[in-house]
């Protein structure tokens, strides 16, 4: 799986590596996406940037949103009262990054936070507990986090099955890399969440899925051909 990993590492880098201010309207309309982190370096021999994330979305025509969501670029996603859902509520990485920060210092909010309050009845049932202008904060932060030290690259893949399929198989072949493993200060190694603090990658699910096959590897380069083209 190792030398999969290192493939796809090298299939990705001539794309554009987008780092906050980024054009929107640059990404394809569907896709997969791939995060980089400041600081961590794949384990193949020299410093190329190890991927740290892969994620795509649901709807279709909805890459740009899913972006957007993570990065906070519609700041009025921070206008948050009691009974609005956090911005983190509709982007797991977002709560994973949340997660990570006050478990490392110890932060007892972190009980709050894990509560999803995209549900109406969650939101009226423990109004009582949040903290907004705590919460107004930590979104604050992690926006901060992500635009100062994470890029991404994309790659175009229009059908949602062949997405969800692709992206499987994309995370079990890099958290199954015998050879890349995460910084001794990576944040990720303060998560509450153990698939994340014994592993290498923001994501808890898919880590056991089976790598990239013969004809992922070709869909995978039809999908750079077309994010190119």
């Amino acid at each position: 799986m190792s030398e999969m990993c290192k493939w796809l590492h090298e299939q990705l880098l001539p794309l554009p590596a987008y780092r906050f201010p980024f054009d929107l309207d640059e990404l394809p309309d569907n896709g997969i996406y791939f995060f980089y982190e400041k600081g961590e370096i794949w384990g193949h021999g020299g410093d190329q940037p190890r991927i740290v994330r892969v994620g795509s979305h649901t709807g279709q025509g909805n890459l740009r949103s899913r972006i957007s969501e993570t990065y906070l670029l519609d700041e009025r996603g921070l206008s948050l009262g009691s009974l609005n859902a956090k911005p983190a509520d509709r982007s797991i990485f977002r709560k994973n990054l949340g997660r990570a920060l006050l478990n490392r210092d110890r932060d007892e909010y972190l009980h709050v936070w894990e509560i999803d309050f995209t549900p109406r009845q969650n939101r009226e049932r423990f109004r009582h507990l949040r903290d907004m202008e705590k919460e107004k904060g930590l979104e604050q932060a992690i926006s901060a986090l992500l635009r100062d030290w994470f890029c991404f690259r994309v790659i175009a893949v229009e059908s949602p099955t062949e997405r969800a399929e692709l992206e499987k198989r994309l995370v079990g072949t890099l958290a199954g890399c015998e050879v890349c493993a995460p910084s001794e200060s990576w944040l990720g190694r303060s998560s509450p969440e153990r698939k994340i603090r014994d592993g290498k990658l923001w994501q808890v699910q898919n880590l056991k899925a089976g790598p990239l096959g013969a004809s992922d590897k070709e869909a995978v380069l039809q999908a750079i051909n077309a994010t190119r083209a």
